[in-house]
């Protein structure tokens, strides 16, 4: 596993109840997220925003699911399982550097990359992949820790994320986070 990415055991720490006293999932996501859609969730550990998610775009949408390690999504596979959301999640484990999402380009509705791009070695290839899969107009929110990543780092990870097309829109409020709502651009970067 690479240096930086979130060990195993802290995915359970993620997935906490606990969590959702701060962060929760249907009034973060809930402005942005539909019935019907295909929703992506890059980073997706055991599933925190993966499972409501899946809840949230209903019997006819979608949710992929990518992380790096493969306990994670078991552990995220067990999890929608349990709570019969099985058939709406498409887990998909990704490489260190890619997301190896080819097949779902131009195909997703929103994007959710929550406490990740911190984690992520090339952050100019993984914006161009976030680009790519996205229908035009399409939205991504964006959010980062607080402790882990700074008010300057942040604006550095916004001012990549426009490079390669995807345009701030808003900055909505989440506790302990740096957050932004981006929108693809219609034209390749």
């Amino acid at each position: 596993m690479p240096a930086g990415v979130c060990p195993f055991w802290v995915g359970h720490l993620l997935a906490s109840p606990l969590r959702r006293l701060l962060q929760d999932p249907e009034k973060i996501l809930g402005p942005w997220v539909e019935p019907g859609m295909m929703a992506l969730d890059v980073g997706c550990a055991m599933g925190f925003f993966s499972l409501p998610l899946a809840k949230m775009v209903g019997e006819k949408g979608k949710v992929v699911c990518v992380d790096l390690q493969e306990k994670m999504l078991r552990s995220l596979r067990k999890r929608a399982l349990k709570a019969g959301l099985a058939g709406r999640i498409i887990p998909r484990l990704c490489g260190e550097n890619s997301l190896t999402l080819k097949e779902f380009e131009e195909k997703i509705d929103f994007a959710l990359v929550f406490a990740v791009i911190h984690e992520v070695p090339d952050a100019r290839g993984f914006f161009s992949e976030i680009w790519k899969a996205m229908k035009s107009g399409s939205r991504s929110l964006l959010a980062e820790p607080k402790w882990h990543v700074s008010a300057e780092e942040f604006e550095t990870t916004l001012s990549i994320a426009g490079e390669k097309g995807l345009q701030l829109v808003d900055r909505p409020r989440i506790a302990m986070s740096h957050s932004a709502l981006l929108a693809k651009k219609g034209d390749d970067p």
